[in-house]
């Protein structure tokens, strides 16, 4: 039997919650698939997984060999991706779809600069906080922020992001640095909103945002742009991804604070494309070109 379809399966069938699944999507019988995850664990002289009629669950040896495998699979398929893209045409339309300001403050540049190194290639770029259906909106690819949740989709990390609180000199001059979370029941915290939601009145804290406390302030805005714009003016406090503030900061419009409290988690920038859909060469060569040129811009966030 093949010794990669078997790591394969047994990788698929975990992640998919059966054989039945991962037979699907790897196009063969159910037989199959289980014929290739015994000759594996034949192989390698061990058990990986204990199957009953409604699930899989891993072993000792099987959860030790499945991250491994998985690092594998990637590797495999970083290197078939960058193959084909050297081998075929990076031209055509690529839709990218995007968050408004993290895209207004950094994609234009990088679309900018992509399109110097593949003319052949037209960018519709679409800025928005909502969730896209990749599928049935006919996206290429997107650029998500934060911890994804588990999916049907491929993600490639790209670059972490983190939080941060700040002020204007001039705010701070006027009302005083705050020193701990609980002394910003005493200042003008600027709040964002969610689509559908009422004025941010909690900020959490702690890496799961679990620490939650109350604040207040004059302004909600549902971009965070506006938010650092506000804070720049001498308006409040901002508590938001660094990103937003990192230039201003660097040119002391703005001052990070430190409150002594652990910020929120909130994960990194991925590269989402659809699983059921192989990625054309313009598609690759751009996830390829936000590997390269992304994470160097994150060193100040």
């Amino acid at each position: 039997m093949d010794r990669l379809k078997g790591i394969e399966v047994f990788v698929r069938a975990i992640r998919l919650g059966g054989l039945s699944a991962a037979a699907r999507e790897l196009s063969m019988s159910p037989a199959m698939a289980a014929k290739h995850l015994n000759a594996l664990e034949q192989r390698l002289g061990v058990t990986l997984v204990n199957r009953t009629t409604r699930r899989l669950a891993l072993t000792e040896a099987g959860a030790a060999y499945l991250d491994r495998a998985e690092r594998v699979l990637a590797e495999l398929e970083e290197a078939d991706a960058e193959t084909m893209a050297r081998s075929a045409s990076v031209e055509g339309l690529l839709r990218v779809s995007g968050p408004a300001a993290f895209g207004s403050a950094y994609l234009v540049d990088l679309v900018t600069e992509f399109h110097a190194l593949y003319p052949a290639v037209t960018i519709e770029l679409g800025l928005n906080d909502r969730v896209v259906d990749l599928l049935e909106e006919r996206w290429d690819v997107a650029v998500r922020i934060g911890k994804l949740a588990d999916s049907n989709l491929v993600a490639r990390r790209i670059a972490p992001v983190r939080l941060c609180i700040c002020a204007s000199p001039a705010y701070l001059a006027r009302r005083g640095t705050p020193q701990s979370i609980e002394d910003l029941a005493a200042h003008e915290c600027l709040g964002y909103t969610l689509s559908g939601e009422a004025g941010t009145t909690r900020w959490g804290f702690g890496a799961d945002g679990s620490r939650a406390v109350a604040v207040r302030g004059s302004l909600h805005a549902n971009n965070g742009q506006v938010l650092a714009q506000a804070a720049i003016a001498g308006m409040g406090l901002v508590y938001g991804p660094r990103f937003f503030v990192d230039r201003a900061i660097a040119e002391g419009r703005l001052v990070e604070l430190d409150l002594g409290a652990e910020l929120i988690d909130l994960g990194a920038v991925h590269a989402v494309t659809h699983r059921s859909r192989r990625p054309a060469a313009k598609t690759r060569a751009w996830i390829d070109f936000l590997v390269r040129r992304l994470p160097s811009m994150a060193r100040d966030w």
